[in-house]
């Protein structure tokens, strides 16, 4: 053990340099990702209004978490159902996109990559979502469906049961286009065109097959990344709801753990029971994460 300890030092030692180079991102790393999550993790087992300073209670807030909060339950539920929907849907949605974006010129390449990524930065996609399926003659949709006589009357897609999760799924999945979706752009475009050649002398004859055996087995790296960019983003899926539905949705049928927390730490400023609930949905996301990784990982082994 200490000649281990001995040898990582010697290490450290002679490439300083580098340790110095990496500083400044481990610092900030550090102060503001791992502190806060140690800070929640601490939080999470007291009683902490903000006014008052923190009185540790243990394990109350998880007892009454998963014991007492029926709403809770709702929401881990729909943010499971989300999780595995958005998730690998956002996930191939992006390869495909950008499989696609790739077979184009440059110069239209660039323009429809802008087009594609837009949305997960625009801050008025919702306004158009909600446009589109507003609930009286001037939404879009009840209107095409009024003129086609499909429908008598306006269907409230964001007040009815039916509809509300149907309706977040499909501008999720239409904003899930984000810095994963990037990643995979750059990642085909980085492709040594040499081993299409090689493939080609060895059996490979159509565009699926070199997408198969030789494409996707060299971007396991950016692969990994875009799908960890994909769950996290699906598990944090809250403000679209909020902004397409309002809060709370109708019978909590789409409430998702962020909706809750977001109650719990901004709204009735329960801070010991939203740093319960921010825990939980650290745990879920770091072994949805570990699980998509130790997939991709084994793809082509």
């Amino acid at each position: 053990m200490r000649n281990k300890t001995k040898y990582t030092l010697q290490r450290m030692r002679k490439s300083k340099v580098s340790y110095l180079f990496v500083a400044p991102y481990m610092i900030l790393f550090t102060i503001f990702t791992v502190l806060p999550v140690v800070i929640a993790m601490f939080l999470s087992l007291t009683s902490f209004n903000v006014l008052q300073m923190p009185t540790f209670v243990g394990l109350e807030n998880y007892g009454r978490l998963f014991l007492k909060d029926s709403v809770f339950m709702t929401g881990v539920k729909n943010t499971l159902i989300l999780g595995v929907i958005l998730g690998p849907g956002g996930y191939l949605l992006s390869l495909i996109c950008a499989w696609f974006i790739n077979e184009l010129t440059p110069k239209i390449r660039s323009f429809v990559t802008l087009l594609f990524y837009a949305p997960s930065i625009s801050g008025n996609a919702y306004l158009i979502w909600g446009i589109l399926f507003s609930g009286d003659d001037y939404g879009y949709i009840n209107g095409l469906l009024i003129r086609l006589g499909f429908i008598n009357e306006p269907i409230q897609f964001l007040q009815n049961t039916d509809y509300i999760m149907p309706v977040v799924i499909i501008v999720s999945l239409w904003t899930s286009l984000g810095t994963g979706f990037l990643s995979m752009i750059a990642a085909f475009q980085g492709v040594d065109k040499t081993y299409f050649e090689a493939g080609a002398i060895d059996g490979i004859r159509n565009r699926w097959q070199e997408l198969w055996y030789i494409t996707i087995p060299m971007l396991k790296p950016q692969m990994i990344f875009s799908a960890v960019m994909s769950i996290t983003s699906a598990f944090n899926v809250g403000a679209v709801i909020t902004a397409i539905c309002g809060y709370p949705t109708t019978d909590y049928v789409a409430h998702t753990i962020m909706n809750h927390l977001t109650d719990y730490g901004t709204t009735r400023f329960e801070m010991g029971y939203a740093s319960a609930i921010a825990v939980v949905l650290f745990v879920l996301m770091i072994s949805f994460n570990q699980f998509a990784k130790r997939f991709i990982s084994s793809i082509g082994k």
